[in-house]
């Protein structure tokens, strides 16, 4: 009967043009390659910037069946803005994702360890840095913001913006200038990428054996799209 209303349901939701998103299983997670794992975050960003979303919010209905286990095949690192919520930029359903987030995406070791689980442990195949466009982190860290413990945090991003600021000749050098802040954040997604590799021996070996695939991306704000590098 459980199975019948399910297959039901499937039927009024196709024949009304809404997808049915499948939810992963440790079958299709080892079946699946880091290739793969990155072309269905891509694939998920197209429909939400094309807003064809296939997860309608089913959040609490996917939970019952996620339960008993978990088979993410994607673990993304991005920013705690309140605008960049990973399963809403890439239409993520429940269980499809481990996420961590931090102002300004950059990693420590509580955040190395927690990726380590869920790429070696867990089985994720992907690992996403994510920053994104007028990122107030950035921006404080180019002005020299003070602010408690935030001050702290925003020293990590002086070796991206010094990177940045040794041959750049196009405006000022400040939080005001956006062609400067958006080249601080790109590099400071590659920074996270190289310490990712330089501070944990676990995700390196898997990253060469090609067991894990780590790329970078930013997230346009206005335009929902976001612009992948390796």
């Amino acid at each position: 009967m459980k199975f019948l209303k399910l297959f039901t349901l499937s039927l009024v939701l196709a024949f009304a043009g809404i997808s049915v998103q499948a939810q992963q299983t440790k079958a299709s997670q080892s079946a699946m390659s880091p290739q793969k794992a990155l072309q269905l975050l891509k694939e998920g960003n197209e429909r939400y910037v094309k807003n064809k979303l296939k997860n309608n919010k089913n959040f609490r209905k996917q939970a019952t069946t996620t339960a008993k286990g978990q088979y993410p095949y994607a673990t993304i690192l991005s920013c705690i803005d309140s605008r960049v919520s990973a399963e809403e930029v890439f239409d993520l359903g429940n269980g499809d994702a481990f996420n961590g987030r931090v102002a300004g995406n950059i990693v420590n070791p509580d955040m190395l360890g927690s990726f380590e689980f869920a790429t070696k442990v867990a089985g994720s195949k992907v690992l996403l840095v994510l920053g994104h466009s007028s990122c107030g982190a950035v921006k404080g860290a180019i002005d020299g913001a003070e602010l408690g413990l935030l001050s702290v945090l925003l020293d990590r991003f002086e070796p991206a913006v010094k990177l940045v600021g040794q041959s750049w000749k196009d405006g000022e050098k400040n939080s005001k200038n956006t062609p400067f802040v958006d080249a601080v954040t790109e590099a400071n997604v590659k920074l996270t990428m190289e310490d990712i590799k330089k501070q944990s021996a676990v995700m390196k070996e898997m990253i060469e054996s090609g067991d894990l695939l780590l790329v970078g991306g930013i997230y346009d704000l206005e335009s929902g799209k976001v612009t992948f590098m390796n």
